[in-house]
């Protein structure tokens, strides 16, 4: 791709001014001048750094002498350079793509075009590529993750912004044109500039609900077709006309959501909640497919004298069912007959829609008597449209707009994303232990080892029938437990069997927590044996694997549960697939970033093994982050990067916080992002049709040795230097973060608890962002790269063979020196400044910064590169145009911060004031530096 970016920088310029202009009316000219004087101050102190100290005190006086107003407004006139940005270089960004389309140059990695090409250099037959697809399952799960700083509203008039700004592309406008566009653009500016982009109160459930339908609406339903217009149009430009029957591409696109599933740690997200989103999920896709038969009404009106439609389709009609749907007018498209299915088809839906909701009203409520029974019916009415227009000559109508709904409907059914339960372990423990003190023929639970456990659960499962509660009289804990299998038991009967996806422990540490899910859920009938002996199972359990040690254990936990034959039972009733969730967050803020790849890339190799050896497939479901620090990182490059033979076609990953408004936000930018997943799931299933190569026991050797060093040295920082966790709560700002209502899940598993193991994986990697540290992206890495290698260069050489050859070490140490990039520990400074002990604030900084140089040579003496971005100068300038702004913002939000905390130790009236005073333009600060960086958690 084109890394000139002169155009874009243009642009930037524009919008730039564009703000400035905003700011200086509506503002006045004292926070443009304050802006300005900052911007240039700090871009002369990146410049000059033999003046360094002398600048940055003159800079830190200024900032010192602005009151709260006037640094708010500053906040926002940075951060609104950011959002401007942004916009204009993922525009900037989908107008080249463009143009190598409409120019008919090779296209970018990760396109169709390129990957295809690259299976047909490779002589993959069209034979073999339809084995690949039809194997294929690409599934995207949103969460709720508070990690998105970003307001809907926001969004919505940034989404205005792109579309306008586009405008500014077509050369065919004239002056006159082209001013009008300006004025719109700074129309649009000024209301953003206008609108807070700080919320003012925390988002609840049904709140984070809305804003995941929101992408649907604002790119996913147009962009979802598109994706696959694409790939059938790249497959049939590369393979061209194949003799036998043409290649087939089955709806693999799949979404999943976790908002208004997601109850571990979140008290909020009740059994209500959770039917709440099902309800608002089913409503959403109506509605869609409502707007879409209106559609298609205008557009299929042959006429009964001209076609002559299936019989199938006419006797679909002619039905005292349908009749009675058009009694009030029954000539209505008497002679239209497509149009005349597709209203009576809109009846259909129209009665499923007030059905729904009526019960999100809360209102009275009968079955929709004369509604579709399941997405299946409306689907097989779809078809025989299809069809019939394909009997009469019109197949290249029937492949037009209605293959886009026959498209949708196939991935959303009725439910428009799967949504996953997630739980922590202890509460289903509890709940099982309880209902066993309940019983009198039952043990103490909480007195059996595992063993006895096991046996307990397994010898209960395999009794038929669904079981009856013991009594009423339970605690509210495992009354709430209980509900949730029954709504999910009674909303697979009323919505689709397809709404929930799967049941996801975290903290899972033995075998008996996933029979633990399955005893609970018999008691809902959605598992257990029928009358006559058979089993049936309508729950997929997904143990999730969180921790470094968890990691490693997996193989153990999951042999001894598939020894149960109860499981086994279930799992045969199911399918015969078992999913895995493993936990890129926790595994890295536990033991670091090198030791969480390493020990998650040798897990996935043992599932595989362990799954394959007992004749049962395996999806891994993998649970990033937006971040490095969390999992995180280009997905395509990612997804090539697993062990070889795990991704067998089928792919399941979160995505969360500022990932979804950076990927979905516009419908542009989502058919490029589910593209580039998709083709790295293509070229990573190539083991479906090549045997896989095994994996050199000499990388494996060096890995573990380096992960082991790695993960000695993160903890030696983290786990047992003393002061650390005072640290990263006085140096980061951790703590206000909280006030910034980002979610609706605490921050911490158990509040009041400072531990490492009590603060969740995002507002620690937030945090450290935050203040420019970004250690959970590359700390240990030059420790162990630096001790392992020593002056060996036979182990350089492997190590930077491994680079170049090596997608999964690559990858690796590609995304650390993106987030070395990131860092500066001049910056770092003025946060470890905060500490209240100075002298455990300059020690830790000093391992901190020690570590961050010794990083820094050892991946560009591996990567061979003089800078961390070298080989990404797209991004690197991108960041280059941010730092004139970072700069002023971190060393305000230092200031702001102090000031804050100060206030927090004064118990009278002007404390409080003054508390009031400085959080706001603080919680900007954070909002700010977020849009900057790109990263929250």
């Amino acid at each position: 791709m084109r890394t000139d970016d002169k155009a874009l920088r243009q642009r930037i310029k524009l919008l730039g001014q564009l703000l400035g202009e905003t700011v200086r009316d509506q503002e006045g000219g004292k926070v443009l001048e304050a802006a300005e004087f900052l911007r240039k101050g700090f871009i002369d102190l990146r410049r000059n750094p033999d003046n360094a100290e002398r600048r940055r005190a003159q800079l830190l006086r200024f900032i010192e002498a602005l009151n709260p107003e006037t640094i708010s407004h500053v906040l926002r006139a940075f951060s609104g350079y950011f959002s401007l940005a942004n916009l204009v270089e993922e525009e900037f960004r989908h107008h080249l793509r463009r143009e190598q389309v409409r120019r008919g140059k090779p296209l970018w990695e990760g396109s169709f075009d390129e990957t295809l090409r690259g299976f047909h250099n490779d002589n993959i037959s069209i034979d073999q590529l339809q084995t690949i697809l039809d194997q294929l399952l690409y599934r995207p799960v949103f969460t709720a993750h508070p990690t998105e700083a970003k307001r809907r509203v926001v969004m919505e008039s940034q989404r205005r912004l792109f579309l306008t700004n586009q405008r500014l592309d077509d050369s065919s406008l004239s002056r006159y044109q082209r001013e009008d566009v300006v004025k719109q653009l700074r129309n649009h500016i000024q209301t953003l500039w206008k609108t807070d982009e700080v919320r003012v109160r925390k988002p609840q459930v049904q709140d984070e609900i809305k804003g995941g339908l929101y992408y649907f609406r604002a790119s996913l339903f147009e962009a979802v077709p598109t994706v696959y217009r694409n790939l059938e149009r790249a497959i049939g430009y590369i393979y061209g006309r194949q003799s036998g029957p043409p290649i087939h591409i089955p709806s693999f696109l799949r979404f999943g959501s976790w908002i208004g599933g997601d109850r571990d740690g979140n008290p909020f997200v009740t059994s209500e909640m959770t039917a709440l989103a099902v309800g608002l999920q089913h409503q959403e896709v109506l509605k869609e497919y409502l707007r879409r038969l209106d559609e298609l009404r205008h557009l299929l009106t042959q006429s009964e004298s001209l076609v002559t439609p299936s019989a199938a389709f006419t006797a679909s009609m002619d039905t005292e069912f349908c009749r009675e749907l058009i009694a009030d007018d029954p000539f209505r498209y008497a002679q239209e007959p497509y149009r005349r299915k597709l209203f009576l088809m809109q009846r259909r839906l129209e009665s499923n829609l007030k059905y729904v909701q009526a019960r999100l009203a809360q209102q009275p409520f009968r079955s929709p008597r004369n509604g579709y029974g399941s997405e299946q019916e409306f689907l097989d009415d779809l078809y025989l449209i299809r069809d019939s227009l394909i009997g009469h000559g019109d197949g290249n109508v029937a492949d037009g707009e209605l293959k886009d709904l026959i498209r949708l409907t196939e991935g959303f059914g009725f439910y428009l994303t799967e949504l996953d339960i997630r739980q922590e372990s202890a509460r289903h423990t509890e709940a099982v232990a309880e209902l066993f003190a309940m019983a009198p023929n039952l043990p103490d639970y909480n007195a059996l080892n595992e063993e006895e456990r096991l046996q307990s659960l397994n010898d209960l499962l395999t009794h038929p029938g669904t079981p009856l509660l013991y009594c009423e009289t339970f605690s509210d804990a495992t009354r709430e437990t209980l509900e949730v299998f029954r709504v999910m038991a009674d909303l697979r009967k009323e919505v689709s069997p397809q709404a929930f996806g799967s049941y996801v422990i975290s903290m899972t540490h033995r075998a008996s927590h996933i029979m633990e899910v399955m005893f609970l859920a018999r008691f809902a009938g959605l598992v257990g044996r029928t009358a006559d002996g058979g089993w049936h199972c309508e729950l997929s359990v997904s143990p999730l694997f969180e921790t470094i040690k968890d990691l490693r254990h997996i193989d153990q936990v999951l042999a001894q549960l598939l020894e149960q034959p109860a499981y086994r039972a279930l799992l045969d009733a199911s399918g015969n697939i078992q999913e895995v969730m493993l936990g890129y967050s926790d595994s890295a803020k536990d033991g670091g970033i090198f030791a969480s790849s390493w020990n998650l890339y040798r897990a996935q190799q043992r599932i595989v093994a362990i799954t394959s050896e007992r004749g049962l497939r395996c999806r891994l479901f993998h649970g990033r982050g937006g971040t490095v620090g969390r999992g995180g990182g280009p997905l395509h490059e990612a997804i090539l990067a697993q062990p070889p033979g795990t991704v067998q076609g089928e792919i399941k990953f979160t995505e969360q916080g500022e990932v979804l408004s950076f990927k979905y936000s516009n419908k542009e930018t989502a058919i490029y992002e589910l593209t580039m997943g998709i083709t790295g799931l293509l070229k990573a299933s190539r083991g479906l049709i090549d045997s896989d190569v095994a994996e050199p026991g000499i990388r494996t050797e060096a890995m573990d040795a380096l992960a082991s060093l790695a993960e000695d040295s993160y903890r030696a920082l983290t786990d047992h230097t003393p002061g650390f966790s005072d640290y990263f709560y006085e140096a980061t700002p951790v703590q206000e973060i909280a006030f910034l209502n980002l979610g609706s899940r605490p921050s911490h598993r158990k509040q009041g608890d400072r531990s490492k193991y009590s603060v969740r994986a995002i507002p620690w990697v937030f945090g450290w962002g935050q203040s420019r540290h970004t250690l959970p992206g590359w700390y240990g890495l030059g420790s162990a790269l630096s001790e392992w290698r020593g002056d060996d260069p036979q182990r350089l050489a492997l190590l930077r063979s491994l680079y170049r050859e090596w997608p999964f070490f690559h990858s690796l140490f590609s995304n650390s020196l993106m987030s070395l990039y990131k860092a500066d520990m001049s910056i770092a400074h003025e946060y470890a400044k905060l500490c209240g002990d100075s002298s455990v604030g300059e020690k830790i900084l000093g391992l901190i910064e020690d570590e961050y140089r010794k990083t820094r040579r050892e991946l560009l003496t591996i990567s061979e590169m003089d800078n961390p971005l070298a080989d990404n100068p797209e991004l690197a300038k991108s960041l280059e145009r941010r730092d004139p702004y970072l700069d002023p913002i971190n060393h305000i939000q230092a200031i702001l911060i102090r000031r804050y905390r100060q206030a927090l130790t004064d118990t009278t009236p002007n404390g409080e004031l003054q508390r009031n005073a400085w959080l706001h333009p603080l919680l900007r600060s954070i909002n700010a530096l977020a849009a900057g960086m790109r990263n929250t958690g």
